[in-house]
């Protein structure tokens, strides 16, 4: 009865389409583009439980995600490190904190404070002074405002239709005036990051790009076709890989390279306070530590990540 109703129903837009041929040449284009373009598909709000139940309560869905997220990036680590280096550095300019506004994309989430970054661009020269002035702040005293340490995860489903937490991905919303300082702090360690990082890494490295490294790869495999040589290849997949980066030995990369002690005491504050919450039709879970990972749509993870 179903595909009998359907059916029917695409018949009468076919016959509409007919009909509108050459009365309106816009309309029939139209009614054509809502019948054969793409659907979005429905998000799916259950969710199973660990021994397979099916959740449909937005608070059991919340306590179950709340779960699945502490398990993914929970780790034994230690108390914060202390710096080792002298704390200094040079203050944060208000020509920096301009230009990176300026740089910043618009339209862009706002979680958890709702200050987007248009708001900050809207405010004009006195409210770049007191940015600069909160993030010298910040940056002198190592200590970072709770607003700014919790992270708000939105999860999206990997296939239409999926019950399970590991087929959905996870996308990290964060404060936009955190993004700014850390936009910031990504311009002036990426200099002395960058000799550490090996000639052979194509991820994550301007002028790069993994494009150009299978291009590299094709050739190569046309070459040793040509000549009736073997070529070996391996591929590794690696699970999870930016969940499971262990922030300890990350530090202990960092504390060897030639970054000041405030950006490393910021770096150190972020990553040993930080929380998320999960939100879920309007609602939020409880915080979650999160200790193990570099953190999801941050500027800083892909250069920390590549780094291991």
């Amino acid at each position: 009865m179903c595909n009998k109703a359907k059916e029917e129903w695409i018949n009468g837009q076919c016959k509409e389409i007919e009909d509108c041929k050459k009365a309106d040449n816009a309309y029939m284009h139209q009614k054509i583009n809502d019948i054969a373009s793409k659907k979005r598909t429905a998000q799916g709000g259950c969710i199973k439980s660990k021994d397979g139940k099916i959740l449909i309560k937005t608070s059991d869905i919340l306590e179950r995600w709340s779960e699945y997220i502490e398990e993914l990036f929970y780790d034994e680590r230690g108390q914060q490190p202390e710096t080792q280096k002298p704390i200094e550095g040079p203050p944060i300019l208000k020509a920096e904190v301009k230009k990176t506004i300026n740089d910043m994309k618009n339209g862009k989430a706002a979680e958890p404070d709702q200050i987007p970054i248009e708001l900050l661009q809207a405010l004009g020269n006195w409210g770049i002074d007191q940015l600069t002035k909160l993030l010298n702040r910040i940056h002198d005293t190592g200590n970072i405002p709770k607003d700014m340490l919790i992270s708000t995860f939105i999860t999206l489903q990997k296939k239409p239709g999926a019950t399970e937490c590991e087929n959905h991905r996870t996308i990290s919303l964060m404060s936009h005036t955190l993004k700014l300082l850390l936009k910031i702090l990504l311009t002036r360690i990426r200099r002395k990051i960058k000799p550490e990082i090996s000639e052979t890494q194509f991820g994550f490295v301007a002028n790069k790009g993994t494009t150009k490294a299978i291009f590299t790869m094709m050739m190569l495999m046309e070459r040793c076709i040509e000549t009736q040589k073997d070529l070996y290849l391996c591929f590794i997949d690696y699970s999870k890989a930016f969940d499971n980066v262990r922030h300890e030995e990350l530090f202990h990369i960092l504390d060897s390279l030639d970054i000041d002690g405030k950006d490393l005491r910021i770096l150190k504050t972020l990553y040993w306070k930080q929380t998320a919450t999960v939100r879920v039709g309007g609602e939020h879970s409880e915080e979650i530590p999160i200790t193990r990972g570099v953190r999801q749509g941050c500027i800083l993870s892909p250069d920390l990540f590549i780094l291991q």
